[in-house]
């Protein structure tokens, strides 16, 4: 693959549930392994000046952070990028969604790049319907960005698990959060719309592929996960598609990196 400096750009998606935590179990060495051209990260758990150093100052990236200001530790954003963009933005524009720090978008000559931490929608629904407002304002500032004939790329940790082959154990879980009929559906209608679930574009049929694994029970050891990280691109994009995976056998976090190679230039 070549890479920003040719064709066919390599982005990833990472819940890292903590940058701190996750720089001690080989962050860094994780990305010299795998040169991405763009890395988004969510949960990043830390405001600008407690991320370690060889992180921001990682040779080859310049790096975007957008933390939670309404709480220390807790969501966040960023983006690591071997090519400069040339627009930056730091949330949305909705006070009350950009105070947890859940958006950062970053602008290229062809493409727009959104780094996104999707709200939990808690147990019994209790944030389901902040979940879905901030899910339906996303969309809308995405669009706003793609208005110049930009690809769009919407990654990160959506909290939703879409369908049945989405998740090891669906019956048990009908009444969960990330699997609620709302966001459900909400996932559905966002699909129909036109934008594009790269991974399932890529691999319709494929089971047994999973994104997060709870750290209670040992289930990632047994594989009992949910596919809820994702990399959606708009519809007009679809050619650009070539390639989607999922790093599962990487580890310093309950989710693993996803990934997504498209044509063109960023």
């Amino acid at each position: 693959m070549l890479g920003y400096f040719g064709q066919m750009p390599k982005l990833v998606s990472w819940n890292v549930n903590g940058i701190r935590a996750c720089f001690k179990n080989g962050f860094v060495e994780w990305i010299k392994k795998n040169p991405f051209d763009v890395i988004g990260l969510q949960e990043v758990r830390a405001d600008k000046d407690q991320i370690p150093s060889e992180i921001l100052n990682l040779e080859g990236y310049f790096s975007y952070w957008y933390p939670s200001q309404s709480k220390k530790g807790y969501s966040g954003v960023g983006i690591l990028t071997r090519k400069e963009a040339t627009q930056v933005f730091y949330g949305m524009g909705r006070e009350e969604f950009d105070v947890e720090g859940r958006v950062i978008a970053t602008e290229f000559d062809e493409t727009v790049f959104l780094s996104v931490y999707f709200p939990n929608s808690q147990d019994k629904g209790a944030r389901i319907r902040y979940k879905i407002s901030f899910c339906d304002a996303l969309v809308e500032f995405a669009e706003k960005l793609g208005k110049g004939g930009k690809s769009i790329v919407i990654c990160g940790d959506f909290n939703i698990a879409h369908q049945p082959i989405d998740l090891a154990r669906p019956d048990d879980n009908n009444e969960s959060p990330g699997y609620l009929p709302e966001e459900r559906e909400w996932m559905s209608q966002f699909l129909k719309q036109g934008w594009i679930d790269t991974f399932r574009h890529c691999h319709p049929t494929q089971k047994e592929a999973y994104s997060w694994w709870s750290a209670r029970t040992r289930a990632r050891e047994r594989n009992i996960g949910w596919r809820i990280d994702y990399h959606a691109v708009d519809k007009a994009s679809r050619e650009r598609i070539k390639g989607a995976g999922i790093q599962d056998q990487v580890l310093g976090s309950d989710h693993c990196p996803v990934t997504v190679e498209l044509s063109g230039k960023l």
